[in-house]
This record gives structure tokens, C-alpha cells and sequence, in this order.
């Protein structure tokens, strides 16, 4: 039990060393890591295997809250639960590390998030965040990253639920 507390802290540890800058603008944590459904990008399980995409994740969120957060604005994100896109199917001979990418296994993210400005709250909410047709996504085609397709999923998420655009002011 003691292994498995110093692993799941040395992960949040890990994983909370942002930029002050970064820092300021996205929080992001990961609850309970060692209980999400599916987040090791080339199989195996535990929070050590788990680690490559949950810093992918932190790091994609945090550069999405510096290209479209305005300078008061601050995210805090939750994550409860992920989900990857595809599936390691263990049958495959040859292919135990392998992910199969099939219209069924769509990645999800649950997460719950509060968006403020000058300590204002501006949006918060809980949801499971899931792109059914990842496969057909034009953002993620042609990347080689393990991740685009919950990248790609994720930009559109922040989009629609975070970017909170000024007022326009007529003339």
C-alpha cells in the first residue's frame, strides 16, 4: 500500500511542476489516477505507464490556456477519468502493445472544471468530454502524436466551454 501512496504522490508531484506562468493561467489535476479506466498510451498498468499521457494531457491543457485564456482568466481542470482512444486488444499475436483505433472505443475525458476572471467564476461544470467520430477528425489527421486524437477533442472542448469572448461595443 505504502509503494503505491509514494508512486500515486510523486505523480501529482510530477505532474503539478508547471511555469509559474502556466501555473497562474491552467491548474490541472489528476484524481485518483490509479483508477482511470484506460490511460497508458502502450499498455500495462499503473501510474508509472500511465505517467507519458497524463503529462501529454497537463501540458496540451496548459498550452490551450496560453493561447486562448486572456491575461486575468484562470482554469482550474479536475480530470476524474480518462479513457484513451482505442483499444489494446491482447488476442492480437504479435500486438500485445498495440492500439487499435476502431470507431468503438472513442477517448473520453471526465473532468470537472471552473473557469474565473479576477476571482470571478465564469463557466464551471462537470462532464465526460468524448468525440464519437475521433476517426474522421481533420485536426488530428497526419500527426504521429500518441495522443491527437484526445488532443484534438480536448482543443474543441476548450473552445466551445472555456474561451469566453469580450462583448462587441457598436460604434
Amino acid at each position: 500500500m505504502l509503494p503505491r501512496m509514494i508512486g500515486s504522490l510523486s505523480l501529482i508531484i510530477t505532474l503539478t511542476g508547471a511555469s509559474a506562468a502556466e501555473a497562474d493561467s491552467v491548474q490541472v489535476n489528476f484524481l485518483h489516477p490509479e483508477a482511470y479506466t484506460d490511460a497508458s498510451l502502450y499498455g500495462g498498468h499503473g501510474v508509472k505507464v500511465e505517467e507519458p499521457a497524463l503529462i501529454g494531457i497537463r501540458r496540451y491543457l496548459e498550452e490551450l490556456g496560453a493561447r486562448y485564456l486572456t491575461p486575468h482568466q484562470s482554469v482550474a481542470i479536475d480530470v476524474l477519468n480518462i479513457d484513451l482512444a482505442g483499444k489494446i486488444e491482447p488476442w492480437h499475436p504479435n500486438a500485445y502493445d498495440l492500439r487499435f483505433m476502431r470507431d468503438v472505443y472513442p477517448p473520453r475525458i471526465t473532468l470537472r472544471y471552473r473557469l474565473t476572471e479576477n476571482a470571478r467564476s465564469l463557466a464551471e461544470g462537470e462532464e465526460t468530454v468524448t468525440d464519437i467520430d475521433y476517426l474522421a477528425n481533420p485536426a488530428a489527421r497526419g500527426s504521429r502524436d500518441p495522443l491527437r486524437y484526445e488532443k484534438a477533442m480536448l482543443a474543441n472542448w476548450f473552445r466551445l466551454r472555456l474561451v469566453v469572448r469580450a462583448p462587441s461595443h457598436s460604434s
